[in-house]
C-alpha cells in the first residue's frame, strides 16, 4: 500500500466499493443480508513495515509501490498506522541517525503496537549484529522506555528486553489480554478484531456445549467464546502461536481450553478416522468432545477437502476468512448439508482490495447428522 492510497475522505466510498464487488463475487450463493463493519478511516494498524533508504547523511523510512519496486516512496508518516507508530517513527530516526553502529547497513525497521501503549521494535541489518551493537543498542531501552527492542541479522536474533507486547482488547465491554510475539500472526486492526469478536460471540450466543476450534492462533476467538461452552478444544501448527495460546489462557483465567499443535489436515485425518488419533488429541479429550459448533479461520487457500468434510458433520460452523474467492468454493461445498444464517464483511485492511469475512452456518432442518 502506497501513503498516498490512505484517503479518509474517500473511506465511504472505497467501503461501498468493497461491499459492491464482494455481493457481486457471492451473488449466486443463498446468503442473507450482508453485515458491514467499518474500520477507522485512519491510524487502525497496529503493526507496520518500513524500508530504511539510506541518502548521503540522511536516511528515512520507505515504501515502494508493486508497480515500481526500485523506486523509494518517503514515508516520514504514515496515516495507517497507529498513533504511536507515528510518533515514534520520527524519534527513533534521530536516535538512529547519530549512532554509526546503530546506522550502518540498517534495511528495515518493523513496529507492533497495542492499543495500550505498548511497543515492540526490530531493527532488521545486511551486517552481523555483536555485542557492540547491543552495547549500542541499550541506550534506545533508556531512551524508549515504554518501548521493547529486537536486533536482527542473518541467523542472529538480539532480544534487548523481550520479544512480545500484550494487548487489551474490550469485547461487549469485557477486556481480554493477549501475549502478542514478534513475527508471529495477531490481527493488525485492533478496532475491527475487537468488531469480530463482538460478532463471533453473538452469532454463537444461542450455542451450548462443546466447540472445535482450527487455525486458533495466539487464542484470539478461543478466549472470549470459551465463556459461552463446556470445552474447547483448539489446535495451531505453529510453536509460538501455540504457547502464546496456553499462555494467554492462562492469564485470562480460561480453565476450559485446551490447545494442541497440530496442522489442521492431521486433525481432520485423525477425526475422519483415516488414521489412528494422536497421543495429542487424546490428552486434549477429543475423544469424549462433541462439538455443537466448529470454528474454521484458514489460510488465504481456504479448507481443503478433508477438512470440509469433517466440519459438514458438525450442526454449526463458524467461518472467518481472509479470502472471499475460497471462502466461497467452501461455501458451495457445504452447501448439501448446511446454509448460511448470518453473513458478515470486516473492513480489516481498508484502501486495499483485502477484505475479511465471516459466516455462520446451519445444518439443513431436514438432514440429520
Amino acid at each position: 500500500m502506497r501513503p498516498d492510497q490512505i484517503q479518509p475522505e474517500m473511506y465511504e466510498q472505497q467501503l461501498l466499493d468493497k461491499q459492491t464487488e464482494l455481493a457481486f463475487l457471492m451473488a449466486d450463493l443463498a446468503l442473507p443480508e450482508m453485515e458491514v463493519y467499518a474500520s477507522e478511516p485512519s491510524h487502525y494498524r497496529m503493526r507496520a513495515e518500513f524500508r530504511i533508504w539510506h541518502d548521503g547523511d540522511d536516511l528515512y523510512y520507505a515504501m515502494f509501490d508493486s508497480a515500481d519496486p526500485r523506486t523509494p516512496i518517503r514515508t516520514d508518516q504514515f496515516l495507517a498506522a497507529s498513533y504511536l507508530i507515528n510518533e515514534l517513527m520520527p524519534k527513533l530516526l534521530d536516535a538512529v541517525r547519530d549512532t554509526p553502529i546503530l546506522r550502518h547497513k540498517l534495511f528495515q525497521v518493523d513496529f507492533l503496537t497495542t492499543t495500550t501503549g505498548e511497543a515492540l521494535i526490530s531493527l532488521l541489518y545486511h551486517k552481523p549484529i555483536d555485542e557492540e551493537w547491543n552495547a549500542a543498542a541499550q541506550g534506545l531501552n533508556k531512551a524508549f522506555p515504554a518501548c521493547h527492542f529486537i536486533g536482527r541479522s542473518r541467523k542472529k536474533k538480539q532480544i534487548l528486553t523481550r520479544d512480545f507486547v500484550m494487548e487489551t482488547l474490550t469485547v461487549n465491554g469485557q477486556k481480554f489480554h493477549y501475549q502478542q510475539v514478534e513475527n508471529s500472526f495477531t490481527q493488525p486492526n485492533a478496532g475491527i478484531n475487537e468488531k469480530m469478536l463482538e460478532w463471533a460471540l453473538d452469532v454463537t450466543k444461542a450455542c451450548s456445549g462443546d466447540l472445535l476450534e482450527m487455525y486458533c492462533g495466539n487464542g484470539n476467538f478461543s478466549i472470549p467464546l470459551a465463556r459461552g461452552f463446556d470445552r474447547v478444544v483448539a489446535t495451531e501448527i505453529s510453536k509460538v502461536s501455540v504457547n502464546s495460546a496456553q499462555l494467554n489462557i492462562e492469564i485470562n483465567g480460561m480453565s476450559n481450553v485446551q490447545v494442541v499443535k497440530m496442522a489442521s489436515e492431521d486433525v481432520s485425518a485423525a477425526l475422519n478416522g483415516d488414521v489412528e488419533l494422536p497421543k495429542s488429541l487424546v490428552q486434549a479429550g477429543v475423544s469424549e468432545l462433541s462439538p455443537s459448533v466448529v470454528l474454521v479461520d484458514p489460510p488465504r487457500a481456504g479448507l481443503d477437502d478433508a477438512t470440509v468434510e469433517l466440519i459438514r458433520k458438525v450442526d454449526n460452523i463458524l467461518y472467518i476468512s481472509c479470502n472471499p474467492e475460497t471462502l466461497k468454493v467452501n461455501l458451495e461445498a457445504l452447501s448439501s448439508t448446511h446454509k448460511v444464517t448470518r453473513y458478515a464483511m470486516f473492513d480489516q485492511f481498508p484502501y486495499t482490495h483485502h477484505v475479511e469475512t465471516g459466516v455462520f452456518l446451519e445444518r439443513h432442518s431436514e438432514i440429520i447428522a
